[in-house]
């Protein structure tokens, strides 16, 4: 493989088999082998049905597809502007090193800069080398922000403290 065979496209409905093989590859990487319950239908109905609730790009080599990124729109109350945030992007280990990770992520941040949008925001695991990558491209890690999630039971037991 080399690096200038490498083109990034927008995803489309027939693209979702092969973003979720890239999910569940990703999942074991990332050492939650059985966490990834979408599946392809539900990643077609949810990205490309009549109100889609993501957007994905794929990379591709000899017209096959070697790594993805998908990302939902987010807000900044204090800039007053729009931006992404990235959920996922996985590049297959075969196809590592050849430029792949750093043309999603310039595709990704030229169609943040031509809607506007204010920045791109994302979550990397704490061991994941791939920290260094994103901070040779310019993505600074944040101290002092501490990410929370609720999901599942402890979200049943939120929603049901609203009375209203």
């Amino acid at each position: 493989m080399s690096k200038n065979v490498v083109a990034v496209r927008s995803a489309r409905p027939d693209d979702c088999e092969a973003m979720h093989q890239m999910l569940v590859a990703l999942a074991v990487y990332e050492r939650a082998p059985d966490a990834v319950k979408v599946t392809p239908a539900e990643l077609r109905r949810d990205g490309f049905g009549p109100n889609p609730r993501y957007e994905a790009i794929i990379a591709e080599h000899d017209a096959r597809p070697v790594g993805f990124a998908l990302w939902t729109s987010n807000y900044s109350t204090w800039e007053g502007r729009a931006g992404f945030f990235l959920e996922d992007i996985f590049v297959y280990e075969e196809a590592r090193k050849f430029g792949v990770g750093q043309a999603l992520m310039a595709r990704m941040a030229r169609i943040a800069r031509d809607r506007g949008l204010g920045r791109l925001d994302l979550n990397v695991l704490t061991w994941n080398p791939a920290r260094k990558f994103y901070e040779r491209l310019g993505i600074a890690h944040i101290d002092e922000w501490v990410p929370y999630r609720v999901r599942g039971t402890a979200l049943e037991r939120l929603a049901a403290l609203d009375t209203n």
